[in-house]
């Protein structure tokens, strides 16, 4: 939620305002302090303009792979990884020409692929 509303340039009292949100909520909201219902996210997606799966884009990989919690195995930090995304979000959409915006989602979607194979190995 905070990468699109960042790339949007939307303050988090402006995103809050219509379903009667204080900033300070909404800031719960997206560091993960209070969970967001299926309704009230519908909301926000709609607020947003992104279909109610954009929250959930690359699940389905992350819930495949091996899980966390084993000695060996090294969790992200979640708040880096976030700040990474809302970072790399807000630039991708300022790239106007839709042909480098294409090549550029394939090289990141290759770069995860060639990732994930050496993980495997």
């Amino acid at each position: 939620m905070r990468a699109r509303r960042k790339a949007l340039r939307v303050s988090q009292g402006a995103l809050g305002q219509p379903l009667g949100h204080t900033y300070q909520q909404v800031q719960k909201y997206e560091k993960g302090i209070d969970r967001i219902g299926a309704g009230r996210l519908f909301e926000f997606a709609r607020l947003l303009g992104v279909d109610i799966l954009y929250f959930y884009e690359g699940i389905l990989d992350q819930l495949s792979g091996h899980p966390f919690g084993f000695a060996e195995d090294e969790a992200p930090a979640p708040e880096h990884r976030l700040s990474e995304v809302a970072d790399l979000t807000a630039a991708f959409l300022r790239i106007k020409d839709p042909k480098v915006r294409k090549q550029i989602l394939e090289l990141v979607k290759s770069a995860a692929s060639e990732k994930g194979k050496a993980r495997r190995r």
